[in-house]
């Protein structure tokens, strides 16, 4: 599993999504400081979660191992 990393600058296509007032706060918590603004934050998120989820289908599960 590759380590999660703040992202830099990109282009995008804008949409809308709702968070939780905590989620938002969390995120701002961790990007203050940093060249990275919130979408850039949740791109990459999401794309880490994406990629760890294809690393689990590939990788064989407890129960098929002998």
């Amino acid at each position: 599993m590759r380590k999660f990393k703040i992202p830099k600058g990109y282009t995008a296509t804008n949409k809308t999504i709702r968070f939780p007032d905590d989620v938002i706060e969390q995120v701002e918590d961790v990007i203050r400081g940093t060249n990275c603004n919130f979408s850039q934050f949740v791109i990459e998120a999401t794309r880490f979660a994406l990629e760890n989820l294809s690393e689990e289908e590939e990788a064989p599960s407890p129960d098929n191992l002998q």
